[in-house]
């Protein structure tokens, strides 16, 4: 399996061994755009691998913080009480770049930057930017992806 998320069309793209493509996701990537740099909140580029992935047995809408399940339940009026928060929902799955000096090591290293595909609450719109550098899914659609993919599957992330 292979992952290409496509900045412009706000798409993942879920492409089997062969190189066909197998399912295709709307996502939500950095409302800062594209960008490597630690402290940008922008998306980073290039190629990339899941280095873990985070939150299996947890329910749906599990929230997570500093990538550990805080024993809530994401509900719209949990959403009311912290209107600030960025929610990082039901499963992580956490990016680590494949290059060095663009995405790996340094001050552009997406792996320290903490950047996930991870779950948003179900009125978060999906198909624009609008993350804080990640890649936002919805709850349903990353359970599937979660159960499809391993630790060490190839993601690249295209502008």
């Amino acid at each position: 399996m292979k992952i290409v998320i496509y900045i412009p069309t706000q798409t993942l793209e879920l492409f089997d061994d062969g190189g066909k493509s197998v399912r295709s996701y709307r996502v939500s990537t950095g409302l800062n755009g594209v960008g490597e740099e630690n402290g940008s909140f922008c998306t980073p580029r290039g190629k990339h691998v899941i280095r873990a992935k985070i939150g299996a047995g947890q329910p749906e809408n599990a929230v997570f913080m500093k990538r550990r399940p805080t024993g809530e339940i994401y509900t719209p009026d949990l959403g009311a009480q912290h209107p600030g928060r960025d929610w990082i929902l039901t499963r992580i799955l956490w990016l680590s770049g494949k290059e060095q000096g663009y995405n790996r090591f340094g001050s552009c290293d997406t792996m320290r930057r903490y950047i996930y595909i991870h779950g948003t609450p179900d009125g978060i719109e999906l198909g624009r930017p609008g993350s804080r550098g990640c890649v936002r899914m919805r709850n349903s659609e990353l359970l599937e992806l979660f159960d499809r993919v391993e630790a060490g599957t190839e993601v690249e992330i295209v502008a």
